[in-house]
């Protein structure tokens, strides 16, 4: 009789540790397991929309196809400025992205406007560029976000909560721990060792 209840508090505990792993939680407790893990398998997928600015009018669509192992197939369509369907299809792979244009003669003209938004948009570029490879030109403080008093509490009253459930968590392993090492001091697997 001691014995068949000696392996139900066995049981017990041992499920008890496979449901309430909190390891990752405790601080100054090591466990060291070897795992090994197969890579997961590939995960396909493939999508299609259509859509317009107006009902029943279609504008824009794109659709994708993936093989799971890194190579996206695909092309989408849309309508220029000039009123003309345009559509790109593209591959993209560990190597790169490859597009290939419909109507490569329909490339955006080069005019005044083109000119002057290049122009603005690689001053940007460089501008930033130097300021990036300026290791003592610091952001601008006001430019980074900032918690709201809101966020600021919430915040706040997350970790309190999670230092709460850490020390519970922590009060349940040493507790199942004190069991474990009880059981083992007075089950008969040991006296018959």
């Amino acid at each position: 009789m001691q014995f068949s209840v000696a392996i139900l508090i066995f049981v017990t505990f041992s499920v008890g540790l496979v449901q309430c792993d909190v390891s990752h939680v405790l601080s100054g407790i090591v466990v060291e397991e070897e795992i090994s893990t197969l890579p997961p398998p590939p995960r396909p997928y493939a999508f299609s929309y259509a859509a317009g600015r107006s009902p029943g009018h279609v504008d824009r669509t794109h659709s994708e196809v993936s093989d799971g192992s890194g190579t996206v197939q695909g092309s989408f369509s849309y309508v220029d400025p000039r009123n003309q369907v345009r559509t790109v299809e593209y591959v993209a792979n560990a190597h790169g992205f490859y597009p290939q244009l419909s109507h490569p003669q329909l490339a955006p003209q080069q005019t005044k406007a083109v000119e002057l938004a290049s122009q603005r948009h690689y001053a940007l570029y460089n501008k930033i560029a130097e300021e990036r490879a300026n290791p003592h030109i610091q952001p601008v403080e006001s430019t980074l976000p900032k918690d709201t008093v809101a966020v600021s509490k919430a915040k706040d009253r997350h970790f309190t909560l999670y230092e709460k459930i850490a020390r519970e968590h922590a009060a349940i392993a040493a507790e199942r721990e004190a069991e474990r090492l009880a059981f083992e001091a007075t089950s008969e697997a040991n006296e018959l060792h």
